[in-house]
């Protein structure tokens, strides 16, 4: 499993994570992913591009996964 680290920050919105680990090319396409239920936090499907990650949640697509840590 990955590690993203927030660096201080309080989140990291689902579309841009997607981005910043280089699993989508761009926000377009992370977005689109997005909705088609292709992504899940916290093993749910999560279909709110913009939805807040925080410490301690666990994202996965395509059977990789990240887990968010202050």
């Amino acid at each position: 499993m990955e590690i993203f680290n927030l660096d201080g920050h309080p989140y990291v919105e689902l579309c841009d994570l997607l981005k910043l680990q280089g699993w989508s090319e761009s926000g377009a396409a992370a977005k689109a992913v997005i909705a088609e239920g292709l992504v899940h936090v916290d093993d749910q499907v999560e279909t709110r591009k913009r939805c807040k990650i925080t410490a301690g949640k666990v994202v996965t697509f395509n059977d990789v996964s990240v887990r968010v840590e202050e």
